[in-house]
């Protein structure tokens, strides 16, 4: 099965999830794809996103917090979203899409422990990662 080239990866704030699936899927997938992320309500990168990212080698840090009314959702061949219990954007019945529920590592807690919250944010790389890998492996040689 071929893999799609144009990916745009979606979550809400555009902040932690989505970035972290952009700077891994572009490690992964190569320059022959393009790839990009966006969110339906982007606020900032977060630090801590850019901090696990940068333990495993990507640097991501100078990514940006993009709204999804800048792109044309049609143009991609794949559009994932990474939404967890909150509401992912609504996308056009054309477009191909996979879902990947993965929660938000800043999460509403805004006492935890500054560790605590890098393990939430390792947690969800790592499954992200996890979930590019399976679908890169399914693209042909």
């Amino acid at each position: 099965m071929s893999r799609p080239g144009r990916v745009l990866l979606l979550c809400v704030a555009n902040s932690a999830r989505s970035q972290m699936a952009e700077g891994l899927a572009r490690h992964a997938l190569g320059p022959d794809y393009e790839v990009a992320s966006a969110g339906s309500a982007p606020s900032r990168l977060n630090p801590h996103a850019v901090e696990v990212m940068a333990e495993i080698g990507i640097d991501i840090s100078n990514h940006r917090a993009k709204s999804i009314d800048e792109f044309t959702l049609g143009e991609f061949d794949l559009v994932v979203t990474l939404c967890g219990e909150e509401d992912c954007p609504v996308l056009p019945p054309r477009v191909l899409r996979l879902h990947w529920p993965i929660d938000d590592p800043a999460g509403q807690e805004t006492d935890l422990p500054v560790e605590r919250v890098r393990e939430r944010f390792r947690r969800a790389r790592d499954e992200i990662n996890d979930r590019i890998a399976r679908l890169n492996s399914t693209r042909d040689p």
